[in-house]
């Protein structure tokens, strides 16, 4: 009963009771089978813990605001993120032009899946509800904006657009790698800058309430901002006769986003299904037979829904109407996007380069060539099993 009251008074301010109504609880295997109201009323505890929804505005809208980023216009900041707003416009523009690049990212990531991480237009949340599962594709969008955010700040401090951060100074005098000694010079990315007030920024919300969602967020919002220092990169210039790096200057660098995209994917898939340890301050692996997460796996919750059909409910815009590919047995298969409804085949008139010759010099000449080519679509469903998810 510690854990129970531990748990309890971490969500005073937002759970009346362990009844609460139009919750829908999901049902793991586990201790809570065993006997006993003091061990049933904690497991309801518990499971209300994990899923309560929170429909929320989100820091992200900033990227929608472009260039006119005034702070008491975006919708959901808290108190702490405010203030940094208003403290930092600078920043605030650099926040707003990575959120777009990490959209994009999480779009090319999904772009052959079911969910393709669509975004709402003029909608504050920007994914909609899709996000208030605590599903593996939380657990990616979350990750994957704080890189965003690492990298957007990292990036404008080298190229001295922010008052507060230039290139890292640590990196000053001389070192060495495998190839031997080096001076630092140039301008060494500043990643530690920017997981700094990415951490403050971001987080500062999900350290307003002390629930399990808000667990789940810190922890893969660290697995992103860690994501990109994985990647930086020494890069040189060498010195001497010829080039002959007898004399080499070096300097840290980022590598291309998609880099920290691809690794994010790839810990997507392998995303470790959670819940929460008995005093509420950490995880449980939830299935005993899988390893317990490390703090560079994503955790989730939730299992996803299939995306196949619309439902307001859940935020899924359903698949009818995606394009997929006739041949491929993979996500991208029309047999899995269309999720069995079948497709459609339609024959458009697509211009392409042809007849490249190489005219000296030095320019390469090709040709508009005129080719019919078929797109297949996914069949809406059928009106009954469309009513069945509205």
């Amino acid at each position: 009963m510690l854990g129970l009251n531990r748990i309890l008074s971490l969500r005073a301010a937002r759970i009346r009771s362990c009844g609460s109504p139009g919750v829908k609880l999901s049902h793991r295997p586990s201790s809570c089978q065993t006997p006993g109201a003091s061990s049933r009323m904690y497991c309801a505890c518990l499971f209300l813990l994990l899923v309560t929804p929170r429909v929320d505005s989100s820091w992200w809208y900033i990227g929608a605001l472009g260039a006119r980023v005034i702070c008491d216009n975006i919708p959901g900041l808290v108190n702490k993120q405010r203030q940094l707003c208003q403290r930092h416009p600078d920043i605030m523009q650099a926040i707003g032009e990575g959120t777009k690049e990490w959209i994009r990212e999480c779009q090319h990531q999904f772009r052959h899946h079911r969910w393709n991480c669509s975004t709402l237009d003029r909608d504050h949340t920007v994914f909609g509800r899709v996000l208030l599962r605590s599903s593996r594709e939380a657990a990616f969008v979350y990750a994957i904006s704080s890189a965003g955010v690492v990298y957007a700040l990292t990036r404008a401090c080298s190229q001295g657009e922010l008052k507060m951060c230039n290139c890292d100074p640590h990196k000053r005098g001389r070192a060495s790698d495998e190839r031997g000694e080096f001076d630092w010079g140039g301008c060494s990315d500043n990643i530690n800058y920017g997981i700094k007030f990415a951490k403050a920024f971001i987080d500062a919300k999900e350290r307003t309430v002390r629930d399990a969602r808000a667990l789940m967020n810190l922890h893969n919002n660290r697995c992103g901002r860690t994501a990109v220092k994985r990647f930086m990169k020494l890069e040189c210039k060498c010195h001497g006769v010829s080039g002959s790096c007898t004399l080499r200057t070096c300097w840290m660098a980022m590598s291309d986003f998609r880099k920290t995209g691809d690794y994010l994917r790839r810990k997507y898939n392998g995303a470790i299904e959670v819940t929460m340890n008995q005093d509420g301050t950490g995880f449980a692996v939830a299935n005993k037979a899988f390893r317990k997460a490390t703090k560079n796996d994503l955790v989730y919750f939730e299992n996803s829904p299939d995306y196949c059909l619309q439902d307001k409910t859940a935020g899924s815009l359903g698949t009818a109407g995606r394009v997929c590919n006739k041949t491929s047995r993979g996500t991208d298969g029309c047999e899995v996007m269309c999720c069995g409804r079948g497709y459609d085949t339609t024959r458009v008139k697509q211009i392409t380069k042809c007849e490249c010759k190489f005219k000296w010099c030095c320019a390469v000449e090709c040709k508009d060539c005129e080719e019919a080519v078929d797109i297949h679509t996914c069949k809406a469903p059928k009106r009954a099993e469309w009513l069945d998810q509205t």
